[in-house]
């Protein structure tokens, strides 16, 4: 099937498999962090063991998506699905029937190297399917999917738990998976065009190197109880930073690379990249400070503390086919502006928390801050998708979605080092402070010292949170003066030609 017959009548039930199988694969990533406790009593094993379960699929999406451009251009759409799905579908099974830890984290890998390709191959067939001028109502059915699935997640997997065990996690998932890879098989056609490309060997170990490198260190570095000082935090870093360089280089020399990093001569492209990392980083204070606040301070369960936060993100997935109609209409520009403005006076706003701000309060925040972040993730990274000519689509999916995985990366260690720092030394400050004012005379009991402790503690972490989002305020500002610079962007004119051709077809045949 040719892209001319494609735009002229886009293909909705293949594309509506790839979007079930893309939201079941995404839903399973954010069910699993609320079960590791579950897991590692049930196991007995240590917390540093238990984390492999998250970061070990991690580190194959890491891995496997800097590819993905080879694999979309190489084969076609359906062999790719089927494959991602009966490898998700295996990981599963494996997952749910596991004896053992070691079992569990092998179901883990496997099903990491099923959704790996998921994201990027529906992003490319949406970029194909539609012309310059619709997609921005596509991408934005497209941010429902990486929306919704992450907002439910939390919530559903607290009740999961709290009703069944955590191999319901996987029970649920299961049959949908299967269900979705079966529909493909009898049902699913070929929509992306294939090149006869291929793939350098060093290059993907580079690749791999350094991203898997650069994503261990950030995630070490997030982690307090290691932190920056820590050879596990800095080594994977350094060596993943150098072969990172050397892989660029080496791209950049190849007439066939395996990722096209000459997509950042596109100006909007670039621009687009350096805002969708910023925001990013500013974005996962809120995804990352809530919840400590919500369950650490104010004592709420992670059950009801994801109830809390599914509003807001409920109507950021409902906002984002919408934001995606305007942008089709008016551009990125204005969308963003918009929304990174609320943004930057909602995070201000959370800086302002206290001990006893009212949970109403604390609801209606979060869910207009993430009013505001439905306006930008979408058309900010569809305005830079479209200038770039199709054959590079790709290239850049694959580079959109590494990047995010990176930003996600850096935006927890980050605000986690910034939280954690503070609040050490405003820990210390109030024990200094409580010490000088105590009656030297008096004798505290250990439940009045054990008492004090904790309201030391919780003040402390109270003011590295504030803090934290503090300087979330600040990144997120720079972000809006980036955004002034964005521009609506002409498709380049191979694409002109093409949808020209579609269109007189399609005013020939009424």
């Amino acid at each position: 099937m040719d892209i001319e017959s494609i735009q002229k009548k886009p293909p909705y039930g293949a594309i509506a498999v790839l979007f079930i199988g893309a939201f079941v694969s995404i839903l399973n990533n954010t069910l699993i962090n609320i079960a590791l406790p579950s897991i590692q009593r049930e196991f007995e094993i240590g917390t540093a063991t238990v984390q492999w379960l998250a970061t070990g699929y991690m580190l194959v999406n890491g891995i496997l998506i800097p590819a993905s451009a080879f694999f979309i251009q190489r084969f076609t759409n359906r062999s790719l699905f089927i494959t991602a799905m009966s490898l998700f579908s295996l990981g599963t099974l494996l997952a749910l029937i596991a004896p053992n830890f070691g079992l569990l984290l092998a179901g883990r890998m496997i099903q990491a190297a099923g959704s790996a390709i998921m994201m990027p191959l529906l992003m490319n067939v949406m970029l194909t399917a539609f012309p310059v001028e619709k997609r921005g109502t596509a991408m934005g059915f497209f941010g429902l999917v990486m929306i919704v699935a992450p907002a439910i997640g939390p919530t559903l997997s607290g009740y999961l738990i709290q009703t069944f065990s955590w191999r319901a996690l996987f029970s649920v998932v299961l049959p949908f998976a299967i269900l979705v890879l079966v529909i493909a098989i009898f049902k699913l056609k070929n929509i992306t065009p294939q090149q006869k490309v291929h793939l350098d060997f060093l290059s993907l170990v580079l690749s791999s190197i350094a991203f898997g490198g650069i994503l261990y260190g950030f995630s070490s570095a997030g982690d307090q109880e290691v932190g920056w000082g820590a050879p596990q935090s800095y080594v994977p870093l350094v060596v993943g930073t150098i072969s990172l360089i050397i892989f660029v280089i080496r791209q950049l020399k190849m007439e066939e690379p395996m990722l096209e990093f000459r997509v950042y001569k596109h100006p909007m492209f670039a621009l687009s990249s350096v805002i969708s990392i910023v925001i990013a980083v500013s974005m996962f204070s809120g995804m990352i400070l809530t919840p400590l606040y919500v369950q650490e301070i104010r004592g709420i369960s992670p059950l009801n503390s994801g109830l809390l936060m599914l509003p807001g993100a409920l109507l950021m997935g409902i906002m984002s086919p919408i934001t995606g109609r305007l942008f089709d209409k008016y551009g990125a520009r204005i969308l963003a502006v918009i929304g990174i403005t609320v943004m930057t006076v909602t995070t201000y706003l959370f800086s302002r928390l206290t001990m006893d701000t009212s949970i109403t309060h604390l609801v209606l925040l979060y869910t207009f801050r993430m009013f505001g972040m439905s306006m930008v993730m979408m058309p900010v990274m569809t305005n830079g998708m479209n200038q770039l000519p199709m054959r590079d689509n790709p290239h850049g999916t694959a580079i959109n979605n590494t990047l995010n995985q990176v930003s996600g990366a850096i935006g927890t260690a980050f605000m986690i080092t910034v939280m954690s720092k503070r609040a050490a030394s405003a820990g210390a400050e109030l024990a200094a402070d409580a010490q000088a004012k105590a009656d030297p005379n008096a004798q505290l009991t250990p439940e009045a010292m054990e008492k004090m402790q904790e309201l030391i503690g919780h003040q402390a972490m109270l003011d590295g949170i504030t803090h934290a989002f503090f300087i979330s305020t600040i990144i997120a500002a720079v972000a809006l003066v980036l955004a002034l610079f964005m521009k609506r962007v002409k498709p380049p004119m191979e694409d002109v030609k093409r949808e020209v051709k579609v269109k007189t077809e399609q005013v020939a045949t009424e």
